[in-house]
């Protein structure tokens, strides 16, 4: 009965596949009644059936019992003058039963669970013929691939909610709001934590938005989904106690195969104290939310270590592990580099472009003295260097596939001078705006580092010259 449990055959009353089945069975054998029949403790159950109006039948008195316990096809040619049969109410009034075979339904434990059989109220001396008996066989075999495809489409689902609950157990640990949305922006799943913070269980209209800041995040969010750009926005968001606390923002979309968006996912982290105690507050909010430590990667690589204990389980954890990376991409950051791990400049600077290539066919190639660094310096450097490359990927030699990019490296005794110069990209922007990037490689370099440095936009492209004092950044 456990067995035939894990069928779940309550969903397959009437299936229509199982009630062409009979219907073939029955014209088949040349029978007007045929039914699929399973087991039970009291009563056995027609599941499907052609012919016959009845829908169950107590089990004292039903010949699908001795077809389970034979294991194998039985035939009753004439149940009255069978005395195991010749007693029983079904044979000795409505419906008179005289002719009855059935075959055995086995389960993939190798246990009968039920049978195929056909019913006449006529004897038929003679049997089925070897034919009908292949057949029945065969039609038993077809009963059973329904209910075991039904069975596993069933463990199919469990996993999937079952994975799905990990992915929402994750989303509630972490300590920042997390939330998806559909390609058109309907909201449909917040995080645990955006209840507890905003003790609103839905809020589709974002009526949490500070009404100051709900235009522009709402123009921002229409703009990211007309267009598939990223989405970033600061906001206050009413906690629930009223206070409005700062939030920033960020949300990337998923894609499929073909570069349509399938889902969105993004999160808010509070900033709030830092926002206001800091006096560069844009620049550490921003800076903030590229140093979130991503626990995401973590997840996703544990994930891909369980599918390859699980294969049958590749292409749904192939799924759960982009969904985890794109909620990873929401916090993307530059990583500090501490000295204990990178002694060199060149360490540093590998790592960081590593993304554009290596060996023969780094798109960065870098060249000439090394030099040790601290971890003091480690941070600054690699905030300057992943904005250049930024930028070039965005606008300059790395956004197109002939550009590239040396980066000279030359001691000069008392300074480190850095020559980073691109080549074979798109045209180089004579007038740049100033914007956060210009600020903050000014900030790192002149103000944390105590250097200087100099941008020229040449016919073949940017130039960008950093000199640095050794007794800085060495360590």
């Amino acid at each position: 009965m456990q067995i035939l449990a894990s069928y779940a055959p309550d969903a397959l009353e009437g299936d229509a596949d199982l009630a062409a089945i009979t219907r073939f069975a029955a014209n088949l054998c040349q029978t007007p009644v045929a039914a699929v029949t399973l087991a039970g403790e009291e009563r056995e159950r027609f599941l499907v059936h052609h012919g016959s109006t009845l829908r169950e039948i107590p089990r004292e008195i039903a010949f699908c019992p001795h077809v389970i316990a034979a294991g194998h096809l039985v035939e009753i040619r004439d149940a009255s003058a069978d005395p195991r049969f010749a007693d029983n109410p079904n044979v000795m009034g409505p419906p008179y039963i005289r002719f009855y075979a059935g075959q055995p339904l086995i389960s993939t434990e190798g246990v009968a669970i039920g049978t195929v059989s056909v019913i006449d109220s006529t004897a038929h001396p003679d049997g089925l013929t070897d034919l009908q008996r292949e057949g029945l066989a065969v039609l038993a075999e077809a009963v059973m691939l329904r209910l075991r495809a039904h069975r596993k489409q069933l463990a199919v689902e469990r996993e999937v909610e079952a994975r799905e609950e990990y992915l929402r157990i994750l989303a509630d640990s972490i300590p920042a709001i997390a939330w998806s949305a559909t390609p058109e922006g309907h909201f449909d799943y917040f995080n645990q934590r955006m209840v507890d913070f905003t003790g609103k269980p839905d809020d589709q209209q974002g009526t949490a938005f500070h009404p100051e800041d709900w235009k522009k995040a709402s123009a921002l969010w229409q703009h990211s989904l007309k267009t598939g750009e990223t989405y970033e926005v600061e906001h206050r968001l009413c906690r629930h106690d009223g206070e409005y606390r700062w939030m920033i923002s960020r949300a990337l979309p998923v894609r499929d195969t073909s570069g349509k968006i399938v889902r969105w996912f993004g999160t808010a982290v509070d900033i709030h104290d830092i926002y206001e105690a800091s006096e560069s507050r844009e620049l550490l909010a921003r800076e903030l939310s590229h140093r979130i430590k991503n626990i995401f990667a973590v997840v996703a690589g544990l994930v891909a270590l369980s599918a390859r204990q699980h294969p049958e389980s590749k292409e749904f954890a192939d799924e759960l592990t982009g969904t985890i990376r794109a909620l990873g991409r929401a916090h993307e950051f530059v990583r500090p580099i501490d000295g204990a791990t990178h002694g060199s400049l060149r360490d540093l600077l590998e790592e960081l472009f590593a993304p554009y290539g290596s060996g023969d066919g780094a798109r960065v190639k870098i060249s000439g003295d090394d030099v040790s660094i601290n971890a003091r310096a480690a941070t600054p450097l690699a905030l300057v260097f992943h904005e250049l490359a930024t930028n070039s990927a965005k606008y300059g030699a790395l956004a197109s596939g002939g550009g590239s990019v040396t980066l000279k490296m030359a001691d000069k005794g008392k300074t480190v001078k850095l020559v980073w110069h691109e080549s074979g990209g798109k045209a180089a922007k004579k007038a740049p705006k100033e914007g956060f990037g210009t600020r903050l490689v000014e900030m790192s370099v002149a103000g944390q580092l105590g250097g200087t440095w100099e941008r020229r936009f040449e016919d073949d492209g940017l130039t960008v010259e950093l000199t640095l004092p050794k007794a800085v950044i060495a360590s």
